[in-house]
């Protein structure tokens, strides 16, 4: 008996501390990740110079932390002067067309205009997501979090008889995929919620904003 109290004792320990733990564990890992991800990008900027002197080994191994460093600093640099570019007229003509020549690539103009979408919402695009939305999906009685892309669906009107919007419902945690559906207006439930809360909402699986999405929630589902 005093063994097992020992034990047990030990796991309840090793279970709230692994709770405790585990978020500052998950978050350095991402981090570490995303350092990496963006390192393997960026260090593709010093292209011209021998790796020899950027690698470890001779030019064999890995880059050096130091030059890692300088090509990301290169990299705010580039996106910074896109930055500053785009705010004339050339520069925006400059930018259109290269990205329209991405919107003819196969396969990934796809991937592509997703981020694009995404990336426009999380900037405060009005024109990309229009309005946060609750619809019954995938079944009646199950509410999906979605943005309003279009109410233009004409041909969808004619062929029903009734006016449905396109609702684009995002995949949970990254929501660049996801699925459109066509629902009656009426069966749409309008949420106060800015676009950008409703994405940090369905990337944080609920967690960020949660409270002031289920207030909204709630109150559009006794309310409609």
């Amino acid at each position: 008996m005093e063994h097992k109290s020992l034990f047990a004792r030990w796991r309840s320990s090793f279970l709230t501390g692994l709770v405790l733990v585990l978020p500052a564990i998950i978050s350095f890992a991402v981090i570490k990740w995303l350092f990496g991800t963006i390192s393997s990008i960026t260090d593709l900027l010093l292209f011209f110079l021998p790796k020899t002197i950027t690698h470890e080994d001779a030019g064999r191994g890995p880059m050096f932390g130091c030059w890692s460093l300088i090509a990301l600093l290169l990299a705010v640099v580039i996106i910074s002067f896109v930055g500053r570019l785009a705010r004339n007229y050339f520069g925006r003509k400059m930018i259109e067309w290269m990205d329209a020549a991405m919107m003819r690539i196969p396969i990934f103009n796809k991937i592509y205009a997703a981020i694009k979408q995404v990336n426009e919402a999380f900037a405060g695009n009005k024109h990309s997501f229009k309005t946060v939305v609750l619809v019954e999906y995938p079944r009646e009685e199950i509410y999906s979090i979605g943005f309003i892309t279009s109410e233009q669906a004409d041909e969808v009107q004619r062929k029903t008889s009734r006016k449905c919007v396109c609702v684009f419902i995002p995949t949970t945690p990254i929501p660049t995929g996801g699925f459109l559906i066509l629902v009656p207006e009426e069966n749409v439930i309008k949420l106060d919620m800015s676009v950008a809360d409703g994405f940090k909402f369905i990337i944080s699986i609920g967690a960020l904003s949660q409270e002031q999405a289920s207030a909204e929630v709630k109150k559009q589902i006794v309310n409609p």
